[in-house]
């Protein structure tokens, strides 16, 4: 009698997660300091105006880099991606920071049961904590104004699991670099119809040229609900599949950082004075932002700069610094603190300060202790 030897069946190992991008992280924090001056302007801004003016710019980029961080992330792992894990990832890292801003903001449903009907206050109030808000363009600014962006990326949160799946199975013939740049530019492209159609058609009857202060249903549908953003997000996914199949020395990616940055310096104070508002709204700088984010993305010494360990760290709570501060800085001047803390003579750069120490605040005892403690529970009863 002959014996068989069993041997166990190889063990196929998951890709290894990929490496971090700090860089990005760090262009991220610069982004969402321009997005709070522009809110909140300080006093002669001088040269930097033109950014801070039109901050509402850089809205579409987090758009893109979201889309581009997962793909990167994701794709060489898509064929094990399970949506319930990416989905509660996705909720234990975002939504408690959320909730906490909406307890926080409590005070501002006052002024929204004043802004509205009563029938539209009771739909945004219980709209809003489901993240549902985003879909009416009315109610996109609810009780935290700025919460309407996670509204809006919830619908793309829901899809990525299977874009990333069945691209992996079925648009395999896409990943190359020829074909994915053309897809990004084709995204670009028909992310940009509506927005044309809206310069075109003017279906808010506008006797005056669109600007960040305009309100018409149709132009609030462009800037707050989700469906302008589908092809920015997608463009991200598609920058990041080009990432991860283009072969580019430190020197090039340096090349792409420096013409990335120059040609945004000269966008900025050549073009987007005499550009109408809404092709900028509607994405009109894309590639340039594409490629300083593909030349952030490989070593060089503008990577590290953008590497900056304060930066970087900043760059960490920027989700919680950007769900703050709206309202934040409005209770801080409702309530006067300033002048009764006797720094009025700093303000508002005293504000501006606060802002960031509630932003670290919150993403250290909050966003990380309630994300662990979720993604914990939640392994324990799988």
């Amino acid at each position: 009698m002959t014996s068989t030897t069993l041997t166990a069946p190889a063990q196929v190992s998951a890709p290894p997660r990929q490496p971090p991008l700090p860089a990005l992280t760090g262009l991220r924090t610069l982004l969402a300091l321009d997005i709070i001056l522009f809110h909140f302007t300080p006093p002669h801004p001088h040269f930097l105006s033109i950014f801070i003016d039109n901050g509402f710019v850089f809205v579409g980029w987090f758009f893109l880099i979201s889309g581009f961080i997962l793909s990167y992330n994701y794709s060489p792992r898509a064929g094990n991606l399970v949506s319930r894990d990416f989905w509660l990832a996705r909720f234990a890292r975002l939504y408690p920071v959320y909730l906490l801003v909406l307890l926080l903001s409590l005070p501002m449903l006052h002024n929204e049961w004043q802004a509205h009907s009563h029938a539209d206050f009771w739909r945004g109030a219980i709209l809003t904590p489901l993240l549902m808000q985003g879909w009416s363009p009315s109610l996109a600014t609810f009780w935290n104004t700025v919460a309407w962006t996670l509204s809006s990326e919830v619908l793309l949160y829901l899809a990525f699991p299977s874009i990333i799946r069945g691209w992996s199975r079925h648009l395999p013939w896409l990943n190359t670099p020829a074909r994915l740049l053309t897809l990004f530019l084709a995204l670009w492209l028909i992310g940009m119809l509506p927005h044309t159609a809206y310069f075109l058609l003017n279906p808010d009857h506008l006797t005056a040229p669109a600007d960040r202060f305009t309100y018409g249903f149709w132009i609030r549908f462009l800037r707050y609900t989700p469906f302008p953003y589908i092809c920015t997000f997608l463009a991200g996914v598609t920058l990041g599949k080009l990432h991860l199949v283009l072969t580019l020395s430190p020197r090039q990616r340096l090349a792409l950082t420096a013409f990335g940055l120059s040609a945004l310096l000269v966008a900025f104070y050549a073009l987007v004075p005499h550009v109408p508002y809404i092709f900028l709204h509607g994405a009109l700088l894309l590639p340039l932002f594409a490629t300083l984010i593909l030349g952030l993305s490989g070593p060089h010494p503008l990577t590290t700069a953008f590497s900056w360990k304060p930066l970087v760290l900043l760059g960490e709570t920027t989700y919680c610094l950007y769900l703050l501060h709206f309202n934040a800085f409005i209770f801080i001047h409702q309530w006067n603190l300033p002048a009764r803390l006797h720094v009025a003579s700093l303000d508002p750069w005293i504000s501006y300060v606060a802002l960031i120490l509630l932003g670290l605040a919150a993403h250290h005892l909050i966003e990380n202790p309630a994300r662990k403690f979720i993604l914990r529970r939640a392994t324990r009863t799988a």
